[in-house]
């Protein structure tokens, strides 16, 4: 992988990873890095998800890989944001 490619998985991890932090309610404990991490996941997963299920490719922008990409995301941001307040809580 180029080094294009690693600036490109962060900048669309970022993206992914806001989009799905916007999208839950309330506020979450979850550190930037982390949500982007989850984000370049979330990207990674709902773009294999989108191919294995036929629309990956369509015409124009790709909204419905998005959408889920986005909520694999919030789901990963929950998850994370759950297990960091069960630890502290102990």
């Amino acid at each position: 992988m180029e080094i294009s490619g690693i600036i490109s998985a962060l900048v669309i991890g970022l993206v992914i990873g806001a989009l799905g932090r916007l999208v839950l309610p309330g506020r979450q404990h979850v550190p930037i890095w982390l949500t982007i991490l989850v984000g370049i996941v979330a990207a990674f997963v709902g773009a294999a998800v989108a191919s294995a299920i036929g629309v990956a490719d369509t015409k124009g922008v790709d909204w419905i890989e998005w959408i889920i990409q986005i909520g694999l995301a919030a789901l990963g941001i929950a998850a994370v944001d759950r297990s960091g307040s069960r630890r502290v809580a102990r």
